[in-house]
């Protein structure tokens, strides 16, 4: 099968085998229900990021408020981030026999429950374990949303619509970390992640209220032998490996930069105040843009050529934000964050595209490697920074971004050595 990061046309056809649902039960632009659809999975992403990174723009202030080091406080993130990606492959199970909408209603519920208990954390173990918890409920969503759409949009529209799910995710990165700055400044952090409780309450409403019965949905068995089975089969495919992996180190570089980078502008040269920190979260816009153009981006470049624009975008964001300039830093994260939000929407659009069977496990597993490096992101950028500055986070983020070429690279070579053995195979015949 051809590497889903290629971009050539003799690859992407691969990528968009054929449903075996009709294309006439299914939503598409101009379709009744579209909208609706679109907007309600809107509002899960928003919930879902704003829910499960509410500490990170207050990492500082977690830190002088328990006397705990930038890297103690990385836990915060990294415990919810981790949790998510280690059930959220047996909650796709889940939504295998009971419904991609029941379960993403179900995780909904339980994370915004939890959102509005975390503010009580009387202490910094119980606030990592509160949030491991909800990073766990919110495992729920990812892999059925995805899943969701790969059986209720037409394949031509798939792209675009998980942009827009992505997009939902780089909304509610931003407002979250907005609201939490500014009430932060004035009411402390403990009010801030209660405001966050509240804006899911209102996301987890609409998003019920919105979102059109499955259509496409068989109910499937708890069959642990057939899970099984379906996980090994996923992961022994190559092309969806390159994509688990691309989605990681994505991610691995984005993490690390968000986590860190409000200690950066806390301190000297800057000395921002918390409220003006969390509004450089405003960048997360970009995000919303590039993800929702990855399915331009995609007709215009290809897979591959979207892949090595995104990667280039990150690429030229982290070296811009080394210098110590208020603008170039800002700069360098409005391209980061492009750079992210598209290439993170090519390889999961990719994801949903090749399984035609085992969906939800196929975007669990993606989801389960994007939030692993996430986690790590987090850890390691903290470390990093507390051994080498932001030069030392910088550093992470461009060793992750080399592993992405180089698996793309590889991807683009094993396509072309199996484009070139048929031929060799036909010319080995007729001598």
């Amino acid at each position: 099968m051809p590497s889903a990061s290629t971009g050539a046309p003799t690859t992407v056809g691969a990528l968009s085998s054929p449903s075996p649902e009709p294309t006439s039960s299914r939503l598409a632009p101009k379709v009744p229900g579209y909208r609706r659809m679109s907007f309600a999975l809107f509002t899960a992403g928003v919930a879902t990021f704003a829910l499960l990174y509410s500490t990170q723009a207050l990492l500082p202030a977690v830190s002088d408020d328990f006397g705990v080091t930038a890297s103690a406080a990385s836990w915060t993130v990294s415990a919810a981030t981790g949790a998510l990606a280690l059930c959220v492959l047996p909650l796709s199970a889940l939504s295998e026999r009971f419904g991609r909408v029941r379960l993403m209603t179900v995780s909904l519920v339980v994370a915004t429950v939890l959102g509005l208990l975390v503010p009580f954390a009387p202490g910094p173990e119980w606030l990592v374990a509160l949030r491991a918890v909800q990073g766990a409920a919110l495992a729920g969503i990812p892999a059925s949303a995805m899943a969701y759409l790969a059986e209720e949009v037409r394949p031509k529209a798939l792209v675009a619509a998980i942009g827009l799910f992505v997009a939902g995710n780089s909304i509610g990165g931003m407002s979250g970390r907005i609201v939490t700055g500014w009430v932060a400044q004035l009411w402390g952090w403990r009010a801030a992640l209660a405001a966050v409780g509240l804006m899911a309450v209102v996301c987890t409403v609409a998003f019920r209220l919105l979102l059109p019965k499955a259509r496409n949905f068989t109910p499937g068995s708890l069959n642990p032998s057939a899970l099984a089975r379906t996980v090994r089969g996923h992961l022994s495919d190559p092309l969806l490996m390159r994509l688990y992996g691309i989605g990681a180190l994505f991610m691995t570089v984005f993490g690390a930069v968000y986590t860190v980078i409000g200690y950066r502008l806390v301190d000297a040269p800057f000395g921002l105040p918390q409220g003006v920190v969390g509004s450089v979260f405003l960048v997360y816009l970009v995000g919303t843009v590039s993800s929702a153009a990855a399915g331009r981006l995609v007709g215009r470049l290809g897979r591959r050529g979207a892949l090595y624009l995104a990667v280039g975008t990150t690429t030229a964001g982290l070296l811009l934000s080394l210098a110590d300039s208020l603008t170039a830093v800002l700069l360098g994260l409005v391209l980061i964050t492009a750079g992210f939000f598209a290439g993170h929407a090519v390889a999961s659009s990719s994801v949903s595209r090749t399984a035609t069977t085992g969906r939800a496990q196929a975007s669990a597993l993606y989801q389960s490697a994007y939030y692993l490096g996430s986690s790590a992101g987090g850890t390691l950028g903290a470390v990093a920074f507390h051994s080498g500055g932001w030069a030392g986070t910088v550093l992470l983020g461009l060793l992750a971004v080399l592993g992405v070429v180089s698996i793309t690279l590889y991807g683009s070579y094993a396509a072309r050595v199996r484009e070139r053995r048929p031929v060799l195979c036909a010319a080995a015949v007729r001598h």
